[in-house]
């Protein structure tokens, strides 16, 4: 099951607040160029463009899919390409200001990953980035404890995605390590108001449950899918309902 940006653009305005609150950390500065990773249907990756009116930014994504909405944005300063994060990190490029909103959750070796974004960066540029804390989230973990029961642990053949998404004292520790200034390290809650079971489900089969359903043929997805709202039925039992949404914002300064 490839990304579908329909479905993942349902929820929007849920999506965009912590992109907004990103940009909002971020010193005032004046960066020529700018890197993207992971920038969806680009049109976060358009925001920040018009918002550094000097900068050349370049948003980046490993789903052709996604990516096919944002030739939509026609904007000079604005260039794609489909490349993954892992593949651009090791190009021995370097930018003003490395942005990802919500993408670096699907890259696995935190520890590694991060010490390369770092060295990406320019001196006096600015690393910012934003990402679901999945273990503290019970969506993540009532998938995560379905996947690793039967029927389903024996359709997936003991596939499970384990978030790779560390705690704030270890992105802490790593960006301090690595060189950074001015750290701006918090958790923050963006509640979902949701009106009933599929709600939810939908807000979580357009990103977490996508590497599950994709390994499962279409009636195995079905019956996985089914068995996850009643999970969701039992955790929350009276809707309307508030999903407690977590995600990690890390900002820091590379130094001169």
């Amino acid at each position: 099951m490839p990304w579908n940006p329909e479905l993942y653009n349902r929820f929007k305005d849920i999506r965009y607040k912590p992109f907004y609150d990103l940009l909002g950390l971020l010193k005032e500065y004046d960066p020529k160029t700018i890197i993207d990773l992971g920038c969806g249907t680009g049109e976060q990756t358009a925001i920040l463009t018009r918002h550094f009116k000097e900068a050349s930014v370049l948003g980046i994504d490993s789903s052709a899919t996604m990516l096919a909405q944002a030739q939509a944005y026609n904007l000079s300063r604005l260039t794609f390409q489909h490349i993954g994060i892992e593949e651009i990190l090791a190009s021995g490029q370097q930018w003003d200001l490395v942005f990802s909103n919500a993408a670096l959750q699907w890259v696995d070796g935190h520890e590694k990953l991060f010490k390369e974004l770092v060295s990406v960066v320019k001196p006096g540029g600015q690393l910012a980035v934003q990402m679901p804390v999945q273990d503290e989230n019970k969506l993540n973990q009532l998938l995560l404890q379905l996947a690793k029961e039967d029927p389903f642990t024996g359709y997936l053949q003991g596939f499970v995605r384990e978030s790779p998404v560390l705690n704030l004292d270890a992105y802490a520790q790593l960006l301090f390590d690595e060189g950074l200034l001015d750290l701006d390290i918090s958790m923050r809650v963006y509640p979902i108001i949701a009106e009933d079971p599929q709600e939810l489900v939908d807000f979580i089969s357009g990103s977490a449950m996508i590497p599950y359903l994709e390994r499962l043929n279409s009636e195995q997805a079905a019956e996985f899918t089914e068995a996850f709202k009643q999970r969701v039925a039992a955790a929350w039992p009276k809707f309307p309902a508030i999903y407690a949404f977590k995600r990690l914002l890390l900002v820091g300064t590379k130094r001169g």
